[in-house]
This record gives structure tokens, C-alpha cells and sequence, in this order.
């Protein structure tokens, strides 16, 4: 493993994480919209990550679990995908005066939940706090090897 490649790492999980945190906001903001450019109701959005592969042909983890005599080292984490929330429905609410409100009253809004959205965002705030300190650590002990060899 080079000297760089875990400050590598803890950034990717960083950059990750903060690319999270911009979809649970987007999701919030949009809480309340009913329409958008296809007529629809805001759609919540889920990001998913997967390793990142630095070189092609690299081993990722499972097969790294299997064979754990190779040496290897993680590459960090990337988003994958960023998908529309299609399992939950949107939410209907009674409001006959609204302009979206269909023929019975009932406005369709976005399937967005503030407390699980809030939760993400915790969540997402804790990795990247964490990714943060992982990172302090590696530059410490970076810092520590370099003031060994001026000695």
C-alpha cells in the first residue's frame, strides 16, 4: 500500500457521504412539491454505493474474503447509483382547494418522511465524521514517520 492511498480512501468515503447528504437535503426541500416536469409528485431519491475498483481486474471484496492469503488493500467507496424510491407510495392528503387536488379532493404528495430523511441524515453526518477522523489519523501517523526520518 502506497503512502497515499488511505488518505484516498478516507476522501472517497468522504466525498460519498457528502453527495448523500446533498440527495437527503434535495429530498427535503422537496417535500412539498406536486408537480414536476412530467406531472408527477416528487420522487424520493436513495443513493447507493459500491467499492471502488482502481484497476481493472482488481479483486473486490468478496474474493478477497475468499482468498485471504493475497495481499490487498481497499480502494474506498463510490456512488453507484442515485434511484427513485418507487416501493413507498406517494402520500394522499385531503385538499380540495389545492391545484393539484384530483377530482375527489385528494392531492398526491411526494413520498419524502422527514424523520427518516432526518435519520439519513445523521447518518450520513456520523460516516462522514468518521471518515474525517480516520483521516487525521493517517496524516498523524504520516506526520510521525516523516519527523522519524529527519532525526
Amino acid at each position: 500500500m502506497g503512502l497515499f492511498q488511505p488518505f484516498d480512501i478516507a476522501a472517497s468515503g468522504m466525498t460519498a457521504q457528502r453527495f448523500r447528504m446533498d440527495i437527503i437535503a434535495e429530498n427535503i426541500a422537496n417535500i412539498s412539491t406536486t408537480r414536476t416536469k412530467n406531472g408527477e409528485p416528487y420522487r424520493r431519491k436513495i443513493v447507493t454505493f459500491q467499492e471502488k475498483q482502481l484497476k481493472a481486474g482488481m479483486p473486490n471484496f468478496k474474493n478477497v474474503l475468499k482468498t485471504t492469503e493475497q495481499a490487498y488493500y481497499g480502494n474506498g467507496v463510490k456512488v453507484s447509483k442515485v434511484s427513485e424510491d418507487t416501493e413507498n407510495d406517494f402520500i394522499m392528503e385531503y385538499d380540495p382547494s389545492h391545484p393539484d387536488a384530483d377530482e375527489n379532493g385528494y392531492v398526491r404528495y411526494p413520498n419524502v418522511n422527514t424523520v427518516t430523511e432526518m435519520t439519513n441524515l445523521i447518518s450520513a453526518s456520523r460516516s462522514y465524521e468518521a471518515n474525517v477522523t480516520a483521516f487525521n489519523a493517517i496524516k498523524a501517523m504520516a506526520q510521525s514517520g516523516i519527523s522519524i526520518g529527519q532525526s
